[in-house]
């Protein structure tokens, strides 16, 4: 069905929420890492505890969701948008790894077309290319490069973007099923990835430390309870906004990290920092403010 007008609203600044708690979880998970809490672990508590919360809520979640077993495909983006992205963050330089995060614009016109059957407009792509400049403009300290992969962390961070785009898009494409549903497959997709990659960096004579103090365990619980408010407005968000408007939307994530590191004194903001932020605030303005056919989801 079309989304309503009057509703678009409410969802954008749904959107916005999310993007506002993943801007500042880089703050709770340098925390924790350097208070020998690994960041797979934090992961894996994180998005437990999510999911026992929608257990708790909506116990018959687990039976409906065996009668979609297509929602294993959103669990696995889920999952790896949150391993890898929270690694990232917690190991590699905050802003960079945010602004890596967020070329998945570019991966969301390719999935929403090939998935949604939604069309690449003209606007659309105009308001990518006007993120995405500001994007490279601040990665590239003033010139227009390409932002290049160098470490262990970029490589993730972009990996982590792809994910999230699919996520995206698959939350769109799943908006007839009940919110508990979908909640629970992104929730459960990490509570599954997590350990899958400690057992493989385990293998690998580098398992991530686990050392829970009581004041870890404070963090721990409000950064869970920051995730699940986040992802329950980004599913309100997804499934009322069309994908291209959501994704440009979620780049405010890169204003919050890149502001809050520089207030905590984690993170220099140079003049080309602060102008590549504005294009992407820019952009997202024109995404909330500029009118555009309403769409049915594809299934």
């Amino acid at each position: 069905m079309p989304t309503a007008r009057s509703s678009l609203l409410p969802a954008a600044f749904a959107a916005l929420v999310n993007a506002t708690v993943w801007g500042l979880a880089w703050i709770p998970l340098k925390w924790l890492e350097a208070h020998g809490v690994g960041t797979l672990w934090t992961t894996l508590f994180i998005f437990t505890a999510c999911t026992l919360a929608v257990l708790v809520v909506r116990p018959g979640a687990v039976r409906r969701s065996l009668a979609s077993p297509q929602l294993l495909w959103l669990m696995l983006a889920s999952g790896l948008t949150n391993v890898c992205f929270n690694v990232a963050l917690a190991t590699g330089d905050v802003v960079r790894s945010v602004l890596l995060f967020y070329l998945m614009p570019m991966w969301v016109v390719i999935l929403a077309r090939w998935l949604l059957r939604e069309p690449v407009t003209a606007s659309a792509l105009g308001r990518i290319a006007l993120a995405l400049t500001g994007a490279v403009l601040v990665l590239g300290e003033g010139q227009l490069v390409l932002p290049v992969p160098s470490s262990v962390a970029d490589w993730l961070a972009v990996l982590a973007g792809f994910c999230f785009g699919l996520n995206n898009v698959l939350l769109r494409r799943f908006a007839d099923l009940a919110d508990d549903v979908r909640s629970l497959a992104m929730f459960s997709g990490a509570v599954i990835c997590a350990p899958v990659a400690m057992g493989a960096l385990a293998l690998a004579g580098q398992a991530p430390p686990l050392a829970l103090q009581g004041s870890a365990w404070l963090v721990l619980l409000l950064f869970a309870l920051a995730v699940l408010v986040g992802n329950l407005a980004l599913q309100y968000g997804a499934t009322r906004l069309r994908a291209n408007v959501l994704s440009v939307l979620m780049l405010a994530q890169i204003l919050v990290a890149s502001v809050s590191a520089w207030w905590a004194g984690s993170a220099q903001l140079s003049a080309t920092t602060v102008m590549g932020g504005l294009l992407i605030v820019s952009a997202s303005l024109l995404a909330i403010l500029t009118r555009g056919p309403s769409r049915q989801a594809a299934h």
